[in-house]
């Protein structure tokens, strides 16, 4: 994939910015200021790998009390997250129980208003994985004569793509009010090949048919997913009754909880265990809604799509950044709501077990490379006319503080936290804090395994049925898995986020990596 000049394109349509505002900021231009922002997050994470390095080599004892304080923040931290998980955990089965579209009907009559359009983008997934997402939409518990699919294809792909898309108007089109399938040119001049571009071609194309149709703008829901992306058989209900009950759903996104395990019995435990962790880590965040990004499939209202030019098309982060740019061009004035409710996804399933490890470290780093979501922040920040500085610094530092902790902790604890260990010498060696350190090392790792014990066995909740081909012994390995998690975490989690960091400040862009889903078993979502 090719690079591009972020600086030349990054603004979204019609924000409003300070007209006092000017930056003279060591006296550079705009690129090279915004340039320097995007070097910001590689720099605090090689500093701190750097410092302490240093520190364990010069001054051991200062870096053995940094380390066990920088544990016992990590164990806090644990048991703060472990917390929010659970709340969210509950929340969720509780939301699962819910007859969520009788109760729509009885206390929101004017539903019946609202139309859902809802996008699948594809670029070259087999028949196999789109028939599957189409099938679980129509078993959708809604007026599904409300609901208009959108299937976006690449040019690129034109010929397979076109026949796949044929089937399956002709297998669908009658469950929906009508399934628009949309062709995006490939190679445009100004254009990131990818779903970014993909989705943006086929929103602008969708607003014609709705134009056509004399539908309201202010009356369509929007929801952008994966084409591998299965419902939950209320999700559409509960996104109806949650986008109602809100006193502006047009300043807001509506966040589900991501749960990878449409062909998870396929997949190895190492990437069974990542992807677990990455949807317990949605669930602290659903538990904070106020550090909360929209993150892979999203809902929002169509007028503030179209308000903001419709999701940019030169990133990568597409998913996270349509949040950025509405609460750019709201001035603030906007949020993402939590649902309670799965959409169930599929695992990187490359056929074998290397190159499936490989596509699930480039997923990973291109997940990472959402930190181009930082200098993008932080260009705005003092720029944009009546921000709320404060709540505008919350998301800039949880923005930088995420992406940091993922890639600085893991190798601190498991892998630098012994470095100053086996280099003290003399006096220092025989203090009372050098010769307990690894005693209270230890301690704090058997402390923090309570938070793994929680999250293997949610885990085991979190599978779907078992197909007939799979041994049931394999039972055995999915809370076993969590073993391997600290070697996860830095092989899944430290390295790829480094190494996203690591390109941004150098200026080497990511392109769009798609990850390869197909799978070859028939496992479908659990839908109670």
């Amino acid at each position: 994939m090719s690079g591009y000049e972020p600086i030349k394109t990054t603004k979204p349509a019609e924000i409003v910015l300070d007209p006092n505002y000017r930056s003279k900021f060591l006296k550079l231009t705009e690129k090279q200021q915004y340039r320097l922002l995007e070097m910001v997050p590689g720099l605090v994470v090689w500093s701190t790998f750097i410092i302490a390095i240093i520190l364990s080599l010069l001054k051991p004892l200062w870096a053995i009390y940094f380390i066990i304080v920088f544990d016992l923040l990590w164990l806090v931290r644990i048991v703060y997250l472990m917390t929010h998980i659970a709340y969210s955990w509950i929340k969720l089965h509780q939301s699962m129980r819910v007859d969520w579209y009788e109760k729509l009907k009885n206390n929101k009559p004017n539903y019946k208003d609202y139309y859902h359009l809802i996008f699948y983008p594809t670029a070259g997934e087999p028949l196999e994985v789109l028939d599957k997402t189409f099938e679980s939409l129509t078993k959708n518990n809604y007026d599904l004569k409300k609901v208009i699919v959108v299937l976006a294809g690449e040019e690129r792909n034109k010929e397979l793509f076109q026949g796949y898309a044929d089937e399956l108007v002709n297998k669908y089109s009658k469950n929906f009010y009508n399934i628009l399938v949309t062709l995006h040119p490939a190679f445009v001049p100004g254009e990131l090949q990818g779903k970014s571009a993909n989705t943006n071609y086929a929103g602008r194309q969708a607003v014609k048919y709705l134009n056509q149709e004399g539908i309201d703008y202010n009356k369509v829901i929007v929801s952008s997913f994966d084409c591998d992306t299965l419902m939950h058989d209320q999700y559409l209900a509960y996104l109806t009754y949650t986008y109602l009950s809100q006193e502006d759903p047009t300043r807001a996104s509506y966040q589900p909880v991501a749960i990878f395990n449409n062909n998870i019995w396929e997949s190895s435990l190492f990437i069974r265990t990542f992807v677990n962790s990455t949807t317990f880590w949605l669930l602290t965040d659903l538990a904070r809604p106020e550090r909360l990004f929209t993150f892979s499939s999203h809902s929002m209202s169509l007028k503030a799509l179209i308000d903001v030019n419709f999701w940019q098309k030169d990133i990568v982060s597409e998913d996270s950044r349509i949040f950025l740019q509405c609460f750019c061009k709201y001035q603030g004035d906007y949020k993402v709501v939590p649902m309670y409710i799965p959409v169930y996804m599929s695992t990187v399933w490359a056929g074998k077990f290397w190159p499936a490890m490989k596509a699930q470290y480039k997923q990973i780093r291109r997940w990472a490379w959402g930190i181009e979501n930082f200098p993008y922040q932080a260009w705005y920040y003092l720029k944009i006319k009546n921000l709320p500085k404060l709540k505008g610094f919350h998301y800039l530092w949880n923005q930088l503080e995420g992406v940091y902790s993922w890639a600085t902790a893991p190798i601190i604890i498991f892998i630098m936290g012994r470095l100053p260990l086996y280099v003290i010498q003399g006096d220092e060696r025989v203090s009372v804090i050098a010769q307990n350190a690894p005693f209270v090392l230890e301690k704090l790792m058997v402390v923090a395994m309570v938070g793994l014990f929680l999250n293997a066995v949610l885990s085991t909740f979190l599978m779907p049925k078992r197909p007939k081909n799979v041994s049931p012994w394999k039972w055995i390995i999915i809370p076993l898995q969590w073993l391997v998690w600290p070697i996860m975490m830095i092989v899944f989690g430290s390295i790829p986020a480094t190494d996203a960091t690591t390109r941004l400040m150098l200026g080497k862009y990511l392109g769009f990596f798609l990850a390869p889903k197909d799978s070859k078993q028939k496992t479908h979502a659990v839908n109670g």
